[in-house]
């Protein structure tokens, strides 16, 4: 196995030990660990932050280079990822992705390295995905497909060339905002609508914001890069169930299936390589109609269930998009103004 991994961490021991069982499954010469610092505003966050880097150190028993970052301050959900996989690509021309509740199938490392190795000077491919969301649907008699739409939550790969376009503050927005470039890419309004906003407010703010991976989207689309999408789920979203969780509860809850929390499929192997490098049109027209568009729905549809401060909060940030980032969010902010001081008798309360 040639590509390194990148194991980003913050305060899941749990989860932790559970995706690093598996990346050990495939024995990468080097493994990179970031972790996150703790939330000022955490009591327990510092002992839990401890925890999960413990169980680095006890579950790296096979022969790696194994090289640690830890931060001792909170940068966050934006600042934080992207700033691990900039300082891998400082020390790799090429690195598979995993964050610490995403559980890779032991087929996901050997696809990623050999398509890391195949398309490593292909300047139309910037991004490996490890989800597939076309629910069973095979579009091609190939291994995979080539996709306008990444999706890095779910453990995914790149390389150092596609890397350097990523920026926080997508200075390139500006140039791009009054062009039809969006819409040529996502065609219906309101998908366009719901990126053109993100990239509003991630410019707007200056990249400090807490999210990394619309922006990635805007530097992938930006160079006309190609996304492979692989012909089976390589990879499961393990946060669903989790105390931390608080709707998502069951594996097949619709919205942990719209972030890709499905069953596994092995990949088989030998690939069955493209014998072209275009867009499978069906392909994203699918995700936007069977995904993209009803998780917006769902959004508004809670939002709208929701008192008026979390309501608020809700329409006024648009990282919330992603179902996952949302209930984990929805979750933080329910919890602190429960725990605030009573001010009268219209008291904050969630349904």
């Amino acid at each position: 196995m040639q590509a390194p991994v990148l194991l980003i961490i913050f305060n899941r021991a749990d989860t932790t030990a559970r995706v690093l069982a598996e990346i050990a499954k495939a024995k990468p010469a080097k493994l990179f660990v970031f972790g996150d610092g703790p939330r000022p505003d955490r009591r327990d966050d510092k002992e839990k932050c401890a925890a999960a880097r413990s169980v680095v150190r006890k579950l790296v028993d096979w022969n790696c280079e194994l090289i640690e970052k830890y931060s001792d301050e909170n940068l966050g959900c934006g600042k934080g990822p992207a700033s691990a996989i900039s300082w891998v690509f400082e020390q790799a021309d090429r690195a598979i992705i995993l964050e610490d509740d995403c559980l890779p199938h032991p087929s996901f490392f050997r696809f990623c390295d050999e398509v890391l190795e195949k398309y490593l000077l292909d300047q139309r491919v910037m991004h490996v995905a490890g989800n597939n969301f076309q629910f069973g649907i095979k579009r091609t008699p190939f291994s995979y497909f080539f996709s306008y739409f990444n999706h890095p939550c779910g453990g995914w790969a790149t390389w150092r060339r596609a890397w350097k376009h990523h920026d926080l503050g997508v200075s390139l927005w500006l140039e791009l905002r009054e062009t039809s470039w969006l819409q040529d890419i996502v065609e219906h309004p309101k998908a366009m609508a719901h990126w053109q906003k993100q990239f509003d407010h991630a410019h707007q703010h200056g990249g400090k914001v807490d999210y990394w991976d619309f922006q990635w989207s805007l530097a992938c689309w930006s160079q006309n890069g190609l996304s492979i999408s692989p012909n089976s789920t390589l990879v499961s979203n393990i946060g669903f169930g989790h105390p931390d969780a608080t709707h998502t509860k069951a594996a097949d809850d619709a919205l942990a299936v719209l972030t890709g929390a499905l069953d596994l499929e092995a990949m088989t192997f030998p690939l069955r390589h493209p014998t072209y490098v275009r867009r499978t049109l069906e392909a994203d027209r699918f995700y936007l109609e069977r995904v993209v568009l009803p998780s917006l729905q769902e959004r508004k549809a809670l939002s709208a269930r929701l008192p008026g401060p979390l309501a608020s909060f809700i329409h006024n940030r648009p990282s919330l998009s992603d179902p996952r980032r949302l209930l984990k969010r929805l979750r933080e902010k329910a919890l602190s103004a429960l725990s605030a001081p009573r001010q009268g008798p219209n008291r904050l309360s969630v349904p």
